[in-house]
């Protein structure tokens, strides 16, 4: 069991998935809340009949699984149905990472959730880690990942905390601006810190 919890997080396209392989690559286990928000929506689980019911065959790809763009689509433009869809999904998804980070094997572990602080999760982790970068590159970085156009991009950073705002919660800050060998550089940086967070703790 992991003695120690790194929550990671920052905004669309700032470089959490990037700096979480770094983390792999030093053998850190890394629990991602989208790989089980994915998990519990897959054709055949619970969350997905209760999706479908409530809202219809339309969110349904004809190969049963859940057709994200259009969900996505709907709850951007009704707060009601993203409050419904939150309560369905979350306690669920909550229950799964808690069970993860037990269950990790690492001396810490890293969990990284998007909204970790927009959803009020801070308190299942012991340190906040965020990546930052500039607003314009996260909209060129995650349009380009996505698919998606660069409204689509700022509407989601707008549902997000600014980047003010987030910063004021971390305990460790990534600038992924910075070329690719810095920032993992500074991952190892942060890996030896928290080895020792955790083997401190594992002490008292």
């Amino acid at each position: 069991m992991s003695q120690y919890i790194i929550g990671l997080t920052g905004g669309i396209g700032s470089g959490k998935t990037t700096v979480a392989h770094f983390f792999e690559k030093l053998g850190v286990e890394v629990i991602d809340a989208d790989v089980i928000a994915r998990q519990v929506v897959e054709p055949g689980s619970d969350g997905l009949k209760s999706i479908e019911a409530h809202f219809g065959s339309r969110v349904i790809l004809e190969s049963g699984a859940l057709d994200r763009q259009k969900l996505r689509q709907i709850i951007f433009e009704n707060e009601a149905e993203k409050t419904w869809l939150n309560r369905q999904l979350h306690p669920i998804i909550r229950t799964r990472m808690i069970a993860q980070t037990k269950a990790a094997h690492s001396t810490y572990c890293i969990l990284a959730v998007p909204l970790l602080i927009e959803n009020q999760l801070t308190s299942l982790v012991d340190r906040v880690l965020i990546t930052d970068c500039k607003p314009d590159t996260q909209v060129s970085r995650a349009s380009h990942r996505d698919n998606n156009s660069a409204e689509q991009i700022r509407q989601i950073m707008a549902a997000q905390l600014d980047r003010e705002t987030r910063i004021n919660y971390a305990d460790d800050i990534i600038d992924t601006e910075l070329p690719l060998s810095e920032v993992e550089h500074l991952c190892h940086k942060l890996h030896h810190n928290y080895l020792n967070l955790a083997l401190n703790r594992s002490k008292n």
